[in-house]
């Protein structure tokens, strides 16, 4: 995840599913995508509100595959990531969940400094019980912790820098991996639906998860790995607000916050030109609906041969075409039914099952101030 505000939604809908059919065993956050890397907090915070303080967290390159120091990895290009705007519409809102995040209860968990200078980061630290793991050494312990015949099925909702760093250093094979299941990519069927590279018009067809880290996507769509892809085109289909209407039935804790992000994100588009693109976050949930809940899903899937450009041409990085010649053969969704796709979010949302413990910062305010023998809370 690059912790945009979909991700965070997506998180919600996948610690809601049972642990039987969805074992969520760790969150790989990408800072190459809507937001810095402290924002790993309100990950943290997140699970903390859901009962998962279990779930680890591993933090990923700040920079795009190619993009940093040689000599120094703490400095690099900005080539693609520049386009995500710094303020209003970009980091700052993404860093504050669009003012959000501190509703969330407080996880004892926080960001600090790495530790584990073995993996490449810059420094050990006194504390290395509390430093932030990185994303390889998390993606290092799941695999080794697997069982006999036992797979990790990947789902991506950002740029693919930590999948394509993990598959270069030969750190996952294909033993190992079911399925990668990548939220993004734009197939230019007629040259007339454009992608979405924002503030980047020069880049008519590339959508932003590959147009953020065209290398890694290309590394990750010519691998050997099983690639499942949920394009923008579909994305599109379910990133309209209507659904607000349905969350308004919805109580849970984790349904409320939901409904207060998309109402907050609605009214910003609807008032302000520098929030045009903010729907498109609401497209990214569909990654973990399909994660969990396919079978329910009316949904159709094809296998196209892909190709990711990656050229270091800034006009042309992130473009996906069909090539049946040399392509990779991808399972790609070519249609769903939103009604249908609303309805399963909403249920699951609103299911009383695996809710929040912690429904809000205020509900752990009140805790605090009552006598508890519990320390984590």
């Amino acid at each position: 995840m690059d912790m945009s505000a979909g991700d965070f939604l997506a998180l919600f809908y996948l610690l809601k599913l049972p642990v039987e059919d969805i074992n969520l065993k760790a969150i790989l956050a990408s800072p190459t995508g809507w937001a810095n890397a402290a924002t790993i907090d309100s990950v943290y915070d997140l699970l903390h509100m859901m009962g998962r303080d279990d779930i680890p967290v591993g933090l990923g390159d700040g920079f795009a595959m190619n993009q940093s120091d040689t000599v120094f990895s703490g400095v690099g290009d900005c080539r693609y990531i520049k386009v995500i705007p710094q303020g209003s519409g970009g980091y700052l809102d993404s860093d504050t969940l669009y003012g959000l995040a501190r509703s969330l209860p407080r996880s004892p968990r926080r960001y600090t400094g790495e530790n584990s200078a073995e993996f490449g980061a810059p420094r050990d630290t006194d504390h290395p019980e509390l430093s932030q793991p990185l994303a390889l050494e998390v993606l290092e312990s799941v695999v080794k912790s697997l069982g006999p015949g036992s797979k990790i099925t990947i789902l991506t909702n950002g740029p693919l820098t930590n999948i394509a760093k993990f598959i270069l250093e030969s750190k996952i094979t294909s033993k190992d991996i079911q399925d990668i299941l990548i939220i993004g990519g734009h197939i230019n069927y007629d040259d007339i639906e454009k992608g979405n590279a924002i503030n980047f018009p020069c880049n008519k067809f590339a959508e932003l998860n590959m147009f953020l880290d065209p290398f890694a996507a290309k590394t990750v769509l010519s691998s050997e790995h099983n690639i499942t892809l949920i394009p923008l085109g579909m994305q599109r289909k379910v990133s309209a607000f209507p659904i607000l209407e349905k969350l308004y039935a919805e109580r849970t804790p984790e349904a409320i916050f939901t409904r207060l992000l998309m109402s907050r994100l609605y009214r910003l588009q609807e008032t302000n030109p520098v929030y045009q693109h903010v729907d498109m976050f609401i497209g990214e949930i569909l990654g973990a609906v399909v994660a969990g809940d396919l079978s329910a899903l009316k949904s159709t899937f094809e296998v196209k041969k892909l190709k990711v450009s990656a050229t270091a041409v800034e006009s042309e990085d992130g473009e996906i075409i069909i090539d049946k010649a040399q392509g990779k053969a991808v399972r790609v969704m070519v249609n769903l039914d939103p009604s249908v796709y609303y309805n399963i979010l909403t249920k699951r949302l609103g299911n009383k099952n695996q809710s929040a413990v912690i429904g809000s910062f205020n509900e752990q305010r009140k805790i605090w101030s009552t006598p508890s023998t519990s320390s984590n809370i």
